[in-house]
């Protein structure tokens, strides 16, 4: 089932600018009341095409879903343990989902595949990204974070704004930034403190 939005995915841009700057640095964990809030397996929305322009409910089979748990049939012994077992999972949703949404294909950042079909900006990115994160918490595979509304940036007039998921480690507190835009579809997204990703973090610092 896919909802598409009047207006084209471009025009969509400057708003979200405008929503960005006049919002600090926060931002709503979905942009659309018509995301699922409360993914399942069987059952779960994938924002594309730039600031949710399309979305798509998806679902996993059980042989689909058995290579995420596997990930993590082994506990995790601390939070840093953890938060690479969540890379390694979000990659592999990547992988799964963008076969069924036709967004293999999808490029890290959004200049690099402008205006191509199954392109997703960091609205899409994080808003995907988070619904993950609740369905691996749903189901019990992630137990030294919870899952905080998405944030977004604005770090100078020079730079465009950007927004990411965000994880939150129980034991120190510490927010973390998870960012799956930097890089191509199923690749494991950045996962790092939430203060050195809103001081402009790029790839150029990996």
């Amino acid at each position: 089932m896919m909802y598409k939005m009047d207006m084209p995915g471009l025009l969509t841009i400057p708003t979200c600018v405008l929503c960005f700057i006049s919002s600090g640095l926060l931002a709503d964990v979905f942009v659309r009341d018509d995301i699922i809030t409360n993914p399942d397996k069987g059952r779960f929305s994938i924002c594309l095409n730039h600031s949710c322009d399309t979305v798509v409910t998806q679902s996993l089979s059980e042989t689909e879903w058995s290579q995420i748990q596997e990930i993590f049939n082994q506990p995790a012994t601390s939070a840093r343990q953890e938060r690479d077992k969540i890379a390694l999972a979000i990659a592999i949703l990547e992988q799964l989902v963008g076969i069924k949404t036709d967004t293999s294909g999808d490029k890290g950042k959004t200049l690099t595949g402008l205006l191509s079909d199954g392109q997703m900006d960091c609205i899409d990115e994080s808003t995907n990204t988070t619904s993950y994160l609740r369905l691996l918490i749903s189901n019990g595979l992630i137990r030294w974070h919870s899952v905080e509304d998405r944030r977004s940036r604005y770090p100078s007039l020079f730079s465009w704004p950007h927004t990411t998921a965000v994880i939150r480690d129980m034991q120190s507190k510490r927010l973390y930034a998870v960012d799956s835009w930097f890089y191509d579809n199923g690749q494991p997204p950045v996962i790092i403190p939430l203060d050195v990703w809103k001081a402009g973090w790029d790839t150029d610092n990996d």
